[in-house]
Parts: C-alpha cells; sequence; structure tokens
C-alpha cells in the first residue's frame, strides 16, 4: 500500500533523502510521494520528525 504525506508535513526533507525508491519530492505546501512508485516499505514513516506518512 501506498504512502501519503499528512498536512502535518514540515518540508524538512528527510523522507525524500531516505526514500529507497526517490519516489518523495517537493510540492507546492508540503513533499509528497508518488503513489505509482512507492512500495511501501515505510522508510519515510520511520525517519519522519512528525509522523507525516501515512498509509
Amino acid at each position: 500500500m501506498a504512502y501519503k504525506i499528512s498536512d502535518k508535513c514540515i518540508s524538512c526533507g528527510a523522507c525524500a533523502a531516505n526514500c529507497p525508491v526517490e519516489c518523495i519530492s517537493q510540492g507546492a505546501e508540503k513533499y509528497e510521494i508518488d503513489e505509482n512508485a512507492c512500495i511501501g516499505c515505510g522508510s519515510c514513516k520511520d525517519i519522519c520528525p512528525v509522523d507525516a506518512p501515512e498509509a
């Protein structure tokens, strides 16, 4: 299941730097996950300081 980044995102970039498939990028107001490329590994959730990625 692909993850989504909630409005809790503080745009720190930790998730993008930690993503093994590089499917996270800076959006207009927060980071965004390409749901078609996400493998559901949870690396973004594990590293996020504000628990913004949600399954």
